[in-house]
């Protein structure tokens, strides 16, 4: 038994003097490690309990746990003191000097210009009192042809135009049937129709779409946003009301609108849209020269519209005898190019910062 406490007396002096000198947080924790670690000095003396009788052991244990205590006492105390030392050293360093002026803060982002019109577009219609309605961009075809009165024959359908998922379900340049990409938001409208049944109807369907072009003012990836209005007694002069009301919201207060009679599928009759130009007033000059932007002819091409044709409404579970609407359809990309004055599309996706930074 003596020699068991004349190893932890010696245990004790030892750590007295090593905590004494550790000169920092990493030297304290190999002491502690050697000292109370599982397989450090204090373990390896109490090892040597088994040979004590009864009457001895609880003499070497209280001496084992005042020990343990004081070694962790004085690994404490050390800590605390090069705490305070840092902080001594610290505060007699360099002082700061409050009265420097404040550091500029990193620049804050802001919304990209395609993010921005998509977002005043779907603004706008909601005011009008159009909800916005998501469907998914790997569609079927029955929704993205079928369902919109595109016959099999249409130029559309030919693989040049839209990608399709699985090339096996053509057949000499035609589908005739499979999965594809979307390559307008119209599909969105079926399946609105088909979920919410009885009109009145009154929908905006913004999203990404999906065509095989690419140049100045084509994307193979670009963004539409489509609208639908089905009700009673709907008439096309709702649907000139309304998109005069959008362009006169978008462009400004003085645009005006012109509807040109155009062929699309899916609607009867159709209409191709125009706004008068934003640069020069619908005057078709700017500064005494030509108008670049719509090119002296005072007018912008901005949207397709129409009566949405009886088999589409069919097709999306709504009585033609009994109900009417109208639809549309716009490119984002295209209304702000016009309202910003952009003329190359690809300007959008290069990520550059010197085009970005200017909206």
């Amino acid at each position: 038994m003596a020699d068991l406490l004349g190893q932890l007396e010696a245990l004790a002096a030892a750590a007295r003097t090593a905590c004494a000198a550790a000169g920092d947080e990493k030297a304290l924790e190999e002491l502690r490690v050697r000292f109370l670690g599982k397989k450090g000095e204090l373990s390896a003396v109490l090892r040597g309990m088994g040979a004590l009788s009864a009457e001895e052991r609880p003499r070497v244990g209280e001496v084992a746990n005042r020990v343990r205590d004081e070694v962790e006492a004085l690994l404490g105390a050390r800590k605390a003191a090069l705490g305070e030392a840092a902080l001594e050293a610290e505060l007699a360093g360099q002082p700061i000097d409050v009265t420097l002026a404040g550091r500029r803060p990193l620049p804050r982002g802001h919304r990209h210009p395609l993010t921005r019109a998509a977002e005043e577009i779907a603004g706008i219609f909601a005011r009008l009192g159009y909800e916005v309605a998501s469907g998914p961009e790997i569609e079927l075809d029955w929704y993205n042809f079928e369902a919109l009165n595109i016959p099999a024959d249409h130029p559309a359908r030919d693989m040049q135009d839209t990608f399709y998922v699985d090339p096996s379900t053509l057949r000499e340049g035609r589908a005739k049937g499979g999965v594809l990409l979307r390559t307008h938001t119209s599909p969105v409208q079926i399946r609105a129709m088909q979920r919410i049944g009885e009109p009145p109807i009154r929908i905006i369907c913004p999203g990404r779409v999906y065509r095989s072009d690419y140049d100045q003012t084509h994307s193979p990836m670009f963004h539409q946003v489509e609208g639908l209005c089905v009700d009673t007694k709907i008439t096309f002069a709702d649907l000139k009301g309304t998109l005069a009301a959008f362009a006169r919201a978008y462009f400004g207060p003085g645009t005006k609108t012109r509807f040109r009679p155009s062929y699309f599928p899916f609607v009867e009759p159709g209409a191709e849209v125009d706004v008068s130009c934003s640069i020069c007033g619908g005057s078709g000059r700017k500064d005494g020269r030509r108008c670049g932007t719509c090119k002296e002819t005072g007018w912008l091409e901005v949207l397709g519209a129409g009566m949405v044709h009886p088999k589409v409404l069919r097709n999306g579970g709504i009585d033609p005898t009994r109900h009417t609407g109208f639809a549309f359809g716009m490119g984002v990309e295209r209304l702000a190019m016009l309202k910003y004055g952009i003329d190359d599309l690809r300007l959008f996706f290069d990520n550059d910062l010197r085009f970005l930074e200017q909206f």
